[in-house]
């Protein structure tokens, strides 16, 4: 036990802490406020304040909880909405009949009380080792949750029974190597700082399908890898962060909110129970897990609300699920390192962030990755995949955490306020975004989609790269002016962008677009561009070709219902070919 001897907003400095770790969980003060401490020197402690530090003042007690910062994982995760530090807000609503979160709660993460029904998958006598599944409880519709032998345990099962249990019952007794028993309860900790093992990392070779044609065509991410959104304010992070969250091909999402407005949260909350999953047909709640921590919430929680997320996250990859994380936003996360590094006094780097920003963007990314989990079966495959927002002031991409966070990440997905104010969504730059798991991906997309489908996106970023150095011609000496295969490439590149890359949020068929919808969109657009170019050399007529009646009909083909869309693009094709091969004989009776 310690005493306050100075207090400097969420930065707390205690003396007499000789019995306590580094990273130790305290009580602070009468109300009992949860901290953790950030460094040692001699017995003097300073801790950061997980919560509102006003009234606390020197002389005011302090306890070490003996344990570093960890989070509860058990069945009761999923569908449920934790703040920075995994304290359940509904439950602490319902427990305080206020809106607001008051100081000092503590209400457990996993309820008590709920009973979940426990299936068995081991018999007595069977020999366990860390990571084996012990039995499984049916969380959601869409989620069998599998309890797992803690890590660092093995031994043989001596007892193991099925039936309801709340999380703390014991449902197994496991007698170790050395002769010792220890009873099992559902519920398992873990440190949020400490990543959780696995037997093997694999280099990611499936792309992540997000139903976002400009990402799943054009800048990919494969499952278990890791993508950064920077953008300026309005460019369309928040929306497109909810767009991988409500569409993308993975088990679970866990949503982190850090730092960001509440309303954002509330459309979160408001829109994800009455989405419908197109992978299972059930709610999208039924397989999400959300983190809340606002800008109006205590800032120092917000720096733990990341871990807090990775670590649910890595729970769930070690059950065999393709997990997504999404931070919105890392720049509010490293907003809150500053503050704390400021109190700290310790050396500012760059733009006052700490000298290890980037050593601790790289903690969080490196936590993603496509695993083999741990324990006795051998098939067991997860992956974890890490998005995070960038945020920078003015949308200064050179500002240090866009930087950092660059050097880091394989995919980035650049938003550009110009196309947002155009109500072009995805506001993504398809000049300035890359991705680098374009040569890792490319057996995959062989296999399902054919040679064909990287050529013509190959083909697709050629054109729109030339149509941004023909747009600086056409400004000082007019589109007229062009040659015809000039004119050609920016009606085909005016095709990519509008009829292809935008998509409508709002109406069913075009917020989610699969595969192989996109693959045969890109062909009809490259197969229309190739009739062009031949029909131009035999002398067809260019207005002509750009105003047929199957090129207003490509512009529709993203709202064909999914049940026609092959019949329907077939036919646009046959049109195609025989409307612009009429305007060719035409041009070749007329030379």
């Amino acid at each position: 036990m310690g005493k306050i001897v100075k207090v400097s907003g969420p930065l707390v400095v205690a003396t007499g802490m000789e019995e306590a770790n580094m990273a130790d969980v305290v009580r602070v003060g009468e109300q009992r406020l949860i901290g953790e401490i950030l460094n040692m020197t001699g017995d003097a402690a300073s801790i950061q304040v997980y919560e509102e530090t006003s009234g606390l003042g020197p002389g005011a007690e302090v306890v070490t909880t003996g344990a570093p910062l960890s989070v509860e994982l058990g069945p009761g995760l999923i569908e449920n909405i934790y703040d920075g530090i995994q304290r359940p807000l509904e439950v602490i609503r319902e427990v305080s009949g206020s809106n607001s979160l008051p100081r000092g709660v503590e209400v457990p993460a996993l309820d008590r009380e709920k009973k979940w029904a426990f299936t068995p998958a081991v018999q007595p006598g069977t020999r366990v080792v860390g990571g084996d599944v012990l039995g499984t409880v049916q969380e959601t519709e869409s989620i069998l949750h599998k309890i797992m032998l803690p890590p660092r345990m093995k031994g043989t099962i001596v007892s193991i029974q099925g039936g309801p249990f709340t999380v703390t019952e014991t449902v197994a007794v496991l007698e170790q190597e050395d002769g010792s028993r220890v009873e099992l309860p559902m519920m398992q900790k873990w440190p949020v700082r400490v990543g959780r093992p696995y037997k093997h990392k694999y280099p990611p070779v499936v792309p992540l399908q997000s139903g976002q044609r400009i990402v799943d065509t054009f800048f990919p991410v494969a499952k278990g890898g890791t993508a950064a959104i920077p953008g300026p304010f309005g460019s369309g992070k928040t929306v497109m962060q909810h767009a991988l969250a409500k569409w993308s091909d993975v088990d679970l999402v866990v949503y982190i909110g850090c730092g960001e407005r509440g309303n954002e949260m509330t459309d979160v909350l408001r829109e994800f129970p009455e989405l419908v999953d197109p992978r299972t047909g059930q709610s999208l709640m039924k397989r999400t897990v959300l983190i809340a921590n606002t800008s109006d919430m205590p800032v120092a929680a917000r720096e733990a609300s990341i871990y807090t997320g990775i670590t649910i996250a890595e729970y769930f990859r070690d059950m065999g699920y393709a997990v997504a994380v999404i931070a919105d936003s890392t720049s509010r996360w490293a907003e809150a390192l500053r503050e704390m590094s400021g109190r700290l006094e310790e050396m500012p780097g760059e733009e006052g962030y700490p000298a290890y920003l980037s050593s601790r963007l790289a903690q969080f990314y490196e936590r993603a990755g496509s695993v083999a989990c741990l324990g006795s079966d051998e098939d067991r495959r997860g992956s974890l995949t890490a998005v995070g927002a960038v945020s920078p002031p003015g949308g200064d991409l050179s500002e240090p955490v866009s930087q950092a966070t660059m050097r880091i990440v394989k995919v980035f997905w650049a938003l550009d306020s110009s196309l947002a104010y155009r109500r072009h969504f995805p506001a993504i730059n398809w000049l300035n975004s890359y991705s680098l798991y374009l040569d890792s991906l490319k057996p995959w997309y062989d296999e399902h989609l054919g040679k064909d489908f990287l050529q013509n996106r190959e083909w697709a970023m050629a054109v729109l790269q030339e149509e941004a150095s023909l747009n600086e011609i056409v400004q000082l000496v007019g589109k007229d002016s062009l040659s015809a295969r000039d004119q050609i490439t920016l009606e085909t590149a005016k095709m990519i962008r509008e009829d292809f890359l935008q998509q409508n949020s709002f109406v069913d068929i075009d917020s989610y677009s699969e595969y192989d919808r996109q693959a045969r969109m890109l062909a009809l657009i490259r197969e229309y561009d190739g009739h062009c170019r031949e029909a131009a050399e035999r002398g067809g007529d260019l207005a002509q070709m750009f105003s047929i009646p199957a090129r207003e009909k490509i512009g529709r083909a993203k709202s064909v219902p999914a049940n026609q869309y092959m019949d329907n693009y077939a036919n646009i094709m046959v049109e195609m070919d025989e409307e612009i091969n009429a305007i060719a004989e035409k041009g070749e009776e007329a030379l």
